[in-house]
């Protein structure tokens, strides 16, 4: 039987045990297809899928890797929207650490013939996620102030050039001026360094007392209510993610207080049951691509069998935008 390699997870645990091995290759079911990969995205939630700690868990062994970009290679009954040879992006949930994954047709976007695989592979789930939040959860207007948490991290670099992309005046907040650097080169107009600021103090200051528009939060942890405390009135708090780690307590009277909305934003879910919004969006952000308004910084790249010092370096939150293995 044909095999190929992939990175397997055979119990949960840290990415440190995860194995990288041959597997059978792979045939599409009813309205699948299977994808040479090419270039997978490395992001958080592969981190918590391997240790059994995202919103749900695969059956064991499974490949994380929520997003691919590659080749059509075989198709399944019933796929007339695809051929084998298509370049195409994938979103599969988990399985992209590997040269081969199955998919769903309708989980497959026609990869811009410009756009290389590197690019390709890491640009779905974060600016799919920012996009979501910003545009359907917050609906982020032309003029609005928005604060960015996590802001040189994927999901918060790709909300940073979202933001910018839909006319907003953008505030990035990180852990290091060398995020913050590359933040500003990204364009945003103003930077904090909640490490060695006061995140209310200097929100208050940038905004002369009015406060943002709109929060974008991937962190969570200590972050978040001095975040709260500096909403506007009938502002919009985006919960995202919990990258700090702790999942944060915020009082409800901060809510009422600034009349302002505590939105969550469960992507994954999302294009699960909405499958035609979610193709919409996709196709503006093709778009906004094509137009050069947004362009996915890709800043480290890694062998397959690298995958797990690509999963630490995300973890301990030393990638800028993102990373993506590259298979050969």
């Amino acid at each position: 039987m044909p095999r190929m390699k992939a990175i397997v997870c055979k119990e949960f645990g840290p990415p440190s045990s995860l194995v990288f091995e041959e597997v059978p290759d792979l045939e599409p079911g009813p309205g699948e297809v299977v994808i040479d990969v090419k270039a997978a995205g490395v992001n958080f939630p592969d981190v918590l899928i391997v240790q059994g700690l995202y919103q749900f868990k695969p059956p064991l062994p499974f490949s994380p890797g929520h997003e691919v970009a590659g080749d059509v290679r075989s198709v399944g009954e019933g796929v007339t929207s695809l051929k084998p040879g298509d370049r195409v992006i994938a979103v599969v949930g988990h399985g992209g650490f590997a040269e081969q994954v199955a998919v769903e047709a309708a989980r497959c976007f026609p990869m811009p013939d410009a756009m290389d695989y590197a690019t390709g592979a890491g640009f779905v789930l974060a600016h799919s996620t920012s996009h979501y939040a910003l545009r359907d959860r917050a609906k982020l207007q032309e003029g609005e102030t928005l604060l960015v948490l996590g802001a040189a991290g994927g999901v918060g670099l790709a909300a940073v050039e979202l933001g910018l992309a839909m006319g907003a005046r953008v505030i990035a907040a990180a852990s290091s001026d060398e995020k913050l650097e590359t933040c500003r080169k990204r364009g945003a107009a103003e930077t904090i360094n909640y490490e060695t600021e006061d995140l209310r103090a200097r929100v208050k200051e940038l905004t002369g007392g009015v406060g943002v528009d709109v929060c974008y939060d991937p962190v969570g942890g200590k972050y978040a209510e001095p975040a709260v405390r500096s909403m506007a009135w009938d502002g919009r708090y985006l919960v995202v993610g919990f990258a700090a780690g702790e999942i944060p307590k915020i009082p409800l009277n901060l809510l009422l207080l600034k009349s302002c909305n505590l939105q969550g934003v469960f992507w994954g879910a999302f294009t699960a049951r909405d499958p035609k919004r979610f193709a919409e969006l996709m196709r503006e952000l093709f778009g906004w691509w094509e137009q050069g308004k947004i362009a996915p910084l890709v800043s480290e790249t890694y062998p397959l069998d690298r995958a797990v010092d690509a999963l630490a370096d995300v973890a301990n939150r030393k990638v800028r935008g993102k990373a993506v293995l590259l298979v050969e």
